[in-house]
């Protein structure tokens, strides 16, 4: 019988994130039989909780909207994953580390002990490392209202802080990325025609419009793709011991998206870019130019230029040719 229970609220769990699923899929996740997993639906059907079967293509299993789920349903690596999500957040989020901490706390008095066990086996701490160049976190209330605007399809009115000039922007805002602990927001641009993927943190939010949109396809169909392969996206050079930049031949949006952090892309031609970045030393940042494994051209400063000379003879010698 308690097996038996466990498993029903581990499929209540499964549920409860919206999906269908086949019960060959669900019977897979639960290390059950098909049969097993259809008397459990029959159960959680008993209790009150109004589980759709779906038919034809893409069919299966669902929970109905008007179901409420109890407060807590957590199966191990779900409260896993609650614990490290809560204890994580504040180092994206500013303003937030006090609510995580308590929502946190509360997850885990709600929890039946199993799971408890396992929330409270992660205590997690946020280091960064070198080649990491986050933004200051963002405060939530920004979040909040973006966020909110994205759901209810609402143009927004921002101010926004871009190669050193406010500009007021009016925006369809279509998804929030976090990419390389920066946040962006994908959004249309009417005025201008053009999709923008916008950091957070140079955005002011003024009053909410009110005005409605028409939301639009996100150019590759995915709003994170889309980020990672716009070099315009307001980043900026880091600072570091030693910076430079050069022609690399390869189209903006392939370096924009393997650029290490704390670097900027600029756009020279269809086929080739001007990537900035920086590095300890300077022969680290000349191996960092190599590993695009594509010409480059242009290269400044000076002290680049030698430490790529540098490199070659060293390379030469290790595979026997001194002679260059």
């Amino acid at each position: 019988m308690a097996a038996t229970s466990a498993r029903t609220l581990k499929l209540l769990s499964i549920f409860g994130v919206g999906a269908t699923l086949t019960a060959e899929e669900l019977a897979t996740r639960l290390g059950a039989s098909v049969r097993t997993v259809r008397r459990d639906v029959d159960t959680l059907r008993e209790l009150g909780y109004e589980i759709e079967a779906v038919r034809g293509a893409g069919g299966g299993y669902r929970l109905g909207r008007a179901t409420r789920l109890p407060p807590v349903v957590f199966d191990e690596d779900q409260a896993v994953a609650a614990a490290v999500a809560l204890q994580t957040v504040p180092t994206i989020l500013h303003g937030i580390r006090e609510n995580s901490a308590r929502a946190l706390a509360t997850l885990q008095q709600a929890m039946p002990a199993r799971s408890r066990v396992h929330a409270e086996a992660f205590t997690v701490s946020a280091a960064r490392n070198y080649w990491e160049f986050p933004a200051a976190p963002i405060d939530a209330e920004i979040i909040r209202v973006i966020g909110g605007a994205i759901n209810r399809q609402h143009l927004v009115r921002v101010d926004y802080t871009g190669e050193g000039e406010l500009a007021t922007l009016t925006l369809e805002p279509h998804a929030l990325v976090v990419w390389a602990a920066r946040w962006y927001l994908v959004a249309f641009e009417p005025d201008a025609d053009r999709w923008r993927a916008i950091r957070i943190d140079r955005l002011e939010p003024r009053m909410p419009t009110g005005r409605t949109f028409d939301r639009r396809d996100v150019p590759h169909g995915d709003p994170a793709a889309f980020v990672m392969g716009t070099h315009d996206r307001g980043d900026t050079p880091a600072e570091w011991p030693c910076r430079g930049s050069a022609l690399v031949a390869l189209p903006a949006p392939v370096v924009a998206r393997f650029a290490p952090g704390g670097s900027t892309v600029e756009h020279h031609t269809d086929s080739s870019c001007r990537l900035t970045l920086g590095a300890w030393s300077w022969a680290g940042l000349a191996g960092l130019l190599l590993t695009f494994d594509a010409d480059v051209t242009d290269i400044r400063p000076a002290e680049l230029r030698q430490a790529l000379r540098s490199l070659c003879t060293r390379i030469d010698e290790g595979l026997g040719h001194p002679d260059r």
